[in-house]
């Protein structure tokens, strides 16, 4: 029985066990290959393809957004942003999700004209997705395994992604897009060359 122990403890059997445990639970869905921001690719929410390398030397604030949250009123200051700071390089990304307490329950069509009816948003969209648990897109899970980053609290939670694809911030849901420490984080990071 001794014997039988140390061979399950021996390190090569705890590393694929501990391979499997990240598995079963949702492990990374990434490969090794997607270093950075610019190598993931999305769906618009228009249906087409959206390669974030497309965003290559920009500067993007990523944004898990919701149509019946609290929150929502931020669209207007995101639209704001974007509009400021486009010019100099600044791209705002709403990625619908319906994962926080089902606030986004419309599907890519009533979402879109939600937006834009109701805040005018002309940034990029992505398709209703997850951002949370196994089924996560794996933008999500990178930017969760990011010291920086981690999964999003709330709808609304962001991520400032530097010229270089490198996440370089995230902020909490309760940061509104015109915060002085967003607003400082942003001009900071189009001030970066990639």
């Amino acid at each position: 029985m001794k014997m039988l122990a140390a061979k399950l403890l021996q390190p090569e059997i705890m590393l694929y066990g501990m391979m499997i445990f990240s598995l079963l639970r949702g492990g990374e869905a990434y490969s090794a290959e997607q270093k950075d921001f610019y190598d993931f690719t999305l769906t618009s929410i228009e249906g087409k393809p959206l390669n974030l390398g497309d965003f290559k030397g920009r500067v993007v604030l990523l944004v898990n957004t919701a149509s019946q949250c609290g929150f929502t009123p931020q669209y207007s200051g995101l639209q704001a942003l974007y509009d400021e700071f486009k010019d100099r390089g600044l791209v705002v990304l709403g990625v619908p999700s319906n994962d926080f307490m089902g606030q986004e329950p419309g599907d890519n069509s009533q979402i879109k004209k939600f937006c834009e009816v109701n805040f005018n948003i002309n940034f990029p969209m992505t398709e209703k997705s997850k951002v949370l648990g196994a089924d996560a897109l794996p933008l999500f899970r990178w930017l969760a395994a990011e010291p920086k980053g981690g999964k999003p609290k709330w709808n609304f939670y962001k991520y400032l992604i530097g010229r270089d694809g490198r996440l370089r911030e995230s902020f909490s849901s309760f940061t509104k897009p015109d915060a002085e420490k967003l607003r400082a984080a942003v001009i900071a990071a189009l001030g970066e060359n990639s």
